[in-house]
């Protein structure tokens, strides 16, 4: 295919993401995926030297670019390329053949959301007018072409409008109303076809379900619409309203099925009672025959009721029951299709379901409560392994990655070593090939806070460390034996140790564990769609944690979008989930006390337990106190009161010398000085070095002097932290 061809095809492929019939989240990261391509083709592509006479499609694209090159100032425009220059800028720092990251995704459809409020204040723009020319001329293109099969997204066989009435928002486990849902224009049949959102809702048959946000689904009168209010055999009292989900709203799950409410469902107010539009469309069966878990008939039982299942040992009413009334077996109808052998993150062996186990205690290995012996559970396939779990903590979505290995051999991974051994005491490490490192096994050497570990970057202050024989490349030696393939209690899918450290500009995401930026080794999820990445200090730390701040054992318990608070730091924590919407000030997971109502954070949890203070020549160890005592300690950093209970350094010496945890090693612990990246959508951010000045400089955000090692300098403004750059921002 010439360039000029695959230009149509890319434009062609843009277009149709506006009227596919994918999720409003899929599109957006279609639309990104397709933007990046673009760009890169179109900056790949010389197209003065295209042959003769040129095409329309060239020569409107060549108007467009010369367009954008000569906007003023003035114009109202501006902004837009503006936008299109950030997503030029941060597409020349990714590969266009990879998925789209989020911050590209928010770009674009930010970008997009501006040219339709431009087209609309200024629809006789020449920048406008060239644009809907071009997408004219794609739009012709596209519909001479050949149809596609169903499996290729071809024509709908019907379209449904979805008019939801109200909006609603999940509070503390329950949907509250919030509001009346709102036509985006006021003028009756103005609305723009780009305005459509699809909704992935499997009914059989090849219907599209959207809402258009210009009339909410008011003004279509050719298309068939959805039922704004429903009754249902399964809920019998009341109607059923269509309602939507509030923007960056939490959800939870649908009362029919294991999957999450979408961001349309029916709902009724009275019982807080919740179903997916697919469940509602689809007819209920009053009978069902399932061998696998039990010999009869299975009968339906449309109420909610707090009947115990026999699958999954849960008394709730989150789910409709069939039963066997002669037998007293009773079944959700979500645990029907649990699988029979898995695999999950928080063991080594796979696991099987049984549907009972042998007399004796036993504790769940996932949120280590009591196993119902009479019940159904999963145990492990190793004769010698007591390994149990209860059938809905080993099948949650942040530990089981949905595949049912029933049948299949099990898979044995060769392990692949970190380096090879040259000699005695003298490595080929796999992240620094070029070089020979040797091991430094000195028990007593001179402390110096700027030689940091590649890996954690952590400080070289004590233990055995490499360092290679040419440059000043290091490795605590811990770090040096790091396995390059490994599972992490969080998440279901392998992970690969990746070092991709050399580029001096790149885009930096944050630990999917525990939200903290890092510039040094991490371990990245390769599954398809997946973006999870956790650096080494949140790979390598396991369960039970036993750790200075609790008197307990820890334990990762927390169910999927579970809100806990850090009783160190007080920050929220919010286990992982698909759906979930989380802040730069929330911490992605916890570990919980099972015996009280402790929890830690993961940044919390991975803190050294000792470091060394460039004033003082022993080690300090991090320490924990009461609100209560009477000692009082300060800070010898910044001369300031420590609060005990969120932790501190202190010398166990005869120095008396305490620290703040910040103050000891800075509000980014993960980052080191030298590194220009790229923040959020488009911001170019430097990493700075702060211990080479006569004085200190000033946070643009907080107007004090910078006390850590690294100062942030954008656009000329210096920051103290990551911190006052996201609060600058916002």
């Amino acid at each position: 295919m010439d360039s000029e061809s695959e230009l149509s095809s890319l434009l062609i492929q843009v277009n149709s993401v506006f009227i596919s019939t994918d999720s409003y989240i899929v599109r957006q990261s279609k639309f990104a995926s397709r933007i990046t391509q673009l760009i890169s083709l179109i900056r790949s592509m010389n197209l003065d030297s295209l042959p003769k006479p040129e095409s329309e499609l060239i020569s409107l694209i060549k108007k467009l670019l010369s367009l954008f090159n000569s906007i003023s100032e003035a114009e109202p425009e501006l902004e837009l390329v503006s936008r299109v220059n950030q997503i030029m800028s941060l597409v020349s720092s990714v590969d266009s053949d990879l998925e789209p990251r989020p911050e590209l995704i928010s770009l674009t459809i930010q970008t997009m959301s501006l040219f339709n409020s431009i087209s609309r204040s200024e629809p006789e723009s020449e920048l406008v007018s060239l644009i809907n020319q071009i997408i004219s001329l794609i739009s012709s293109e596209d519909s001479d072409s050949e149809p596609t099969s169903k499996s290729m997204n071809s024509e709908p066989e019907r379209y449904v409008s979805l008019c939801p009435q109200v909006e609603v928002k999940l509070e503390e486990g329950k949907f509250r109303v919030t509001g009346k849902v709102q036509r985006g224009r006021n003028e009756k049949g103005a609305c723009d076809p780009r305005n459509k959102d699809f909704h992935n809702i499997t009914t059989g048959d090849y219907t599209a379900h959207f809402r258009c946000r210009d009339c909410n689904g008011e003004d279509h009168e050719e298309y068939e619409k959805a039922l704004v209010e429903v009754k249902h055999p399964l809920h019998r009292k009341h109607s059923l309203q269509l309602v939507m989900l509030r923007m960056n709203s939490r959800t939870r799950e649908c009362y029919c099925c294991d999957e999450y409410l979408s961001g349309i469902f029916y709902y009724c107010s009275v019982c807080d009672y919740a179903m997916n539009i697919a469940c509602v469309e689809v007819s209920q069966l009053l009978t069902m025959d399932h061998p696998k878990w039990h010999e009869h008939t299975l009968i339906l039982f449309p109420r909610q009721a707090f009947l115990t299942c026999d699958v999954c040992a849960l008394a709730d009413s989150s789910s409709p029951m069939y039963m066997c009334p002669p037998c007293d077996f009773v079944v959700h109808r979500r645990c029907i299709n649990l699988p029979q052998v898995i695999r999950i993150s928080r063991h080594l062996h796979r696991i099987s379901y049984t549907s009972s186990f042998d007399q004796g205690d036993r504790s769940c290995g996932v949120c280590r409560l009591k196993i119902n012996n009479d019940c159904g559970g999963y145990t492990c396939i190793k004769n010698d392994c007591s390994y149990v779990a209860h059938s809905r903590c080993a099948t949650q979505r942040n530990i089981w990655d949905g595949k049912d290995f029933e049948g299949e051999p099990e898979d044995t991974e060769e392990e692949v070593a970190p380096f090879v051994r040259i000699r005695d005491g003298i490595i080929q490490h796999f992240s620094h090939e070029h070089h020979y490192l040797k091991l430094d096994e000195s028990p007593s050497r001179d402390y110096n806070d700027n030689k940091h570990c590649q890996a954690c970057i952590m400080p070289i202050s004590s233990g055995n460390f490499y360092s290679c024989m040419h440059c000043e490349f290091i490795l605590h030696e811990t770090c040096a034996n790091l396995s390059r393939k490994t599972h992490h209690p969080t998440h279901p899918h392998l992970l690969t140790l990746v070092v991709k450290q050399v580029e001096r500009i790149q885009t930096l995401l944050p630990c999917s564990v525990c939200l903290s930026l890092c510039t040094g080794f991490f371990y990245k999820c390769f599954e398809k769609g997946c973006r999870f990445k956790a650096h080494v200090q949140c790979t390598t730390i396991s369960e039970p944690l036993v750790h200075e701040s609790h008197m307990h054992p820890l334990f990762l318990t927390s169910k999927p979008g579970e809100r806990r608070t850090c009783c160190v730091c007080k920050a929220v924590c919010i286990a992982s989930q698909e759906v979930s919407i989380i802040s730069h000030d929330a911490r992605r997971e916890a570990f919980n006390c099972t015996e009280c109502n402790f929890s830690l954070c993961f940044e919390c949890a991975t803190l050294p337990q000792k470091m060394r203070y460039k004033h003082d020549k022993h080690m300090l160890t991090l320490s924990y106190g009461k609100d209560t005592n009477t000692i009082m300690y300060w800070c010898e950093a910044c001369e300031r009161k420590i609060t005990q209970k969120e932790g501190f350094y202190k010398c166990d010496e005869y120095c008396c010398v305490t620290l703040h945890i910040e103050c000891l090693l800075g509000r980014d612990v993960y980052m080191k000085p030298g590194l220009l990246f790229i923040w959020s959508t488009h911001t170019k951010i430097d990493a700075l070095d702060n211990n080479n000045c006569m004085s200190r400089p000033i946070c643009i955000t907080c107007k004090e002097r910078c006390p850590y090692k690294i100062v942030f300098l954008s656009f000329g403004y210096i920051y103290c932290s990551m911190s006052c750059v996201r609060k600058f921002q916002n």
